[in-house]
């Protein structure tokens, strides 16, 4: 099953890379789109529950690595203090397998 890395870039200029187990991230994020904060993590929320379902489907079990994604997407944010009325940006996304 192919595989999807993207970077994040938050309010504060930093960067981050996530890890995606399913393609069908691209139906969540593209390249240059942006989001105010609270709706990026309710979109990174979507997508990467998503990705587990559908390795569920393919595997018979639920992705832990997406949970995983999902929970360093939520931290970060957290220790930026990331405010709702924020952009943060998807500046890049790709397949890595």
């Amino acid at each position: 099953m192919p595989s999807v890395n993207f970077t994040v870039k938050w309010p504060n200029g930093q960067s981050s890379n996530f890890y995606s187990p399913s393609t069908i991230v691209y139906e969540y994020f593209q390249k240059g789109q942006q989001w105010a904060g609270q709706e990026f993590l309710k979109q990174a929320e979507h997508a990467l529950q998503a990705a587990s379902e559908r390795v569920r489907a393919r595997y018979g079990f639920a992705c832990s690595s997406a949970m995983d994604t999902l929970n360093r997407i939520q931290q970060q944010a957290q220790s930026y203090s990331v405010k709702p009325e924020d952009t943060i940006e998807i500046t890049d996304i790709y397949n890595i397998d």
